[in-house]
């Protein structure tokens, strides 16, 4: 059976703030693992009002220090932010604190507008096409140190943190392959170029000493509820902050909304249709169905859950309802 794991984006719903965001995520984390999800990832994103995990590796450390044996990394990192040293420092002393239970997954995207992306990193020039170098160094800070190396990751050499490639086209999907890494695709947001990457990352993949052979997790969006139209009721949430995203209006995470994507014009249906439609929505059964064919349509080797619900509870309860189903498939298998 394909494994699952979670994509938190520590989501502050409206009503709400970064502390009781950040709180839920641990809340959340501990029932990831209680329920048997393989990983908990955090993303990066900055300047968005609706997401508190900026500050993602901080945030890394305190689920994994909320935790046990869940494995706990980034999805991703946006490696063009950062200097590759001082993520294999960040990395190296969550791996040192956490043995055995880190990732670190590295895209390429700023994940911010372009003013934050100078904030941040103040020189863009190069930055986004100097990424598969950036990557090769960062793998090189984790390498055992040579003799006579003066300049070293301390913490960072030596550690073993997987490292995956992001990505939401080919252009990932070929890095991927010819470094022998592994290989995860944001199709939980961006699905149009998941077919012909994940066939590229497939054909052309080289073993490396890290993968032996290719590995590919997907992200996909999960909304369960104990009846369908509860969960297409909690599913608007998402919709309206694509919406407001596409419209420059990003804001906290909207609470539910009766009847929302009806209301809206056909081409701002369209886009939400698009970008949402690697999803499963429905109450258990029809859950259960939509990810079964999304996994036979696609052979995923582990499929990344996102559920950006407003209600935390729900959200809880969502992550429950996808784990039995999960028992349900392999029981059937």
């Amino acid at each position: 059976m394909t494994a699952l794991s979670i994509l938190d984006l520590a989501p502050v719903p409206e009503g709400s703030d970064v502390s009781r965001a950040l709180a839920n995520t641990l809340d959340l984390a501990r029932h990831a693992e209680r329920l048997g999800y393989r990983r908990y990832w955090l993303a990066e994103h900055h300047n968005m009002p609706g997401i508190a995990s900026a500050a993602t590796s901080v945030v890394i450390g305190a689920v994994a220090a909320a935790t046990k044996t869940i494995r706990v990394g980034a999805g991703g990192i946006m490696l063009p932010n950062h200097a590759p040293l001082v993520i294999a420092e960040q990395f190296g002393t969550l791996a040192a604190l956490h043995p055995g239970r880190i990732d670190l997954g590295l895209g390429r995207a700023p994940g911010s507008d372009m003013a934050t992306a100078r904030a941040l990193r103040r020189n863009l020039a190069g930055d986004a096409d100097s990424f598969p170098q950036d990557v090769v160094e960062l793998m090189h800070w984790f390498a055992p140190a040579e003799e006579g190396q003066r300049l070293r990751a301390n913490p960072g050499e030596g550690q073993d943190v997987p490292i995956w490639i992001l990505g939401s086209s080919t252009f990932g999907a070929q890095l991927a392959a010819h470094l022998g890494l592994a290989f995860a695709f944001a199709s939980h947001f961006a699905p149009t170029e998941m077919t012909a990457a994940i066939r590229i990352y497939r054909e052309t993949f080289r073993p490396s000493a890290r993968l032996d052979r290719p590995y590919v997790m997907l992200g996909f969006n999960v909304f369960a509820a104990e009846t369908d139209e509860e969960a297409r009721l909690l599913f608007t949430s998402i919709q309206q902050a694509f919406v407001n995203l596409r419209t420059g209006r990003p804001g906290k995470l909207p609470s539910p909304v009766e009847g929302y994507a009806e209301r809206l014009d056909p081409a701002a249906r369209a886009m939400i249709d698009q970008a949402l439609s690697c999803s499963a929505v429905g109450g258990p059964a029809t859950v259960r169905d939509q990810v079964q064919a999304f996994v036979e349509r696609t052979g995923a080797d582990e499929l990344m859950i996102t559920s950006q619900i407003w209600d935390h509870a729900a959200r809880v309860r969502s992550l429950e309802i996808l784990a039995a189903t999960t028992t349900d498939l392999a029981a059937a298998a």
